[in-house]
């Protein structure tokens, strides 16, 4: 994953999966496990679909639904945010959840992370407007050159 102005955290094991399942109180099925050692060490803004994929070549066998509800799980469980982008036409689930925003290169379809400490927002919201969280997404395309990986 490329993350422009934070390093993408060390990738976990299937030990400190199951632990890290355990301490939001999910059942760390072996189904679960394996799609987390994807979406959290491997992905990069994966479909439900591209996780059925690699879960599929794995010989997991699983139908789409137990990935769909596994995600949702884990979303709701605060391991995944899910983005829903209109440029893509589905939802993506992203590992960092952190407060961050996004930038999608329409070249090579990937998204990437951007630290949200190197954009400046100036709000001239009204007052009674109480902001939670801002998910911003910004579309172009990327200079090979100014990449950092």
């Amino acid at each position: 994953m490329t993350v422009l102005g934070k390093q993408k955290q060390y990738c976990l094991t299937p030990d400190e999966i199951e632990s890290r399942l355990k301490s939001v109180s999910i059942q760390p099925t072996m189904q679960r496990i394996s799609i987390c050692q994807y979406v959290l060490c491997e992905a990069d803004h994966p479909t439900a679909e591209e996780v059925k994929e690699w879960v599929d070549k794995r010989s997991l066998k699983m139908s789409l639904a137990t990935v769909y509800n596994t995600l949702n799980v884990l979303v709701s469980a605060g391991l995944l945010r899910e983005f829903k982008f209109s440029c893509l036409g589905k939802s993506v689930f992203d590992s960092n959840i952190d407060d961050h925003f996004h930038f999608f290169d329409e070249k090579s379809g990937k998204f990437h992370d951007l630290d949200a400490e190197l954009l400046t927002i100036d709000s001239k919201l009204p007052k009674e407007f109480k902001v939670n969280k801002m998910d911003i997404l910004f579309t172009g395309s990327l200079e090979e050159s100014n990449v950092s990986a």
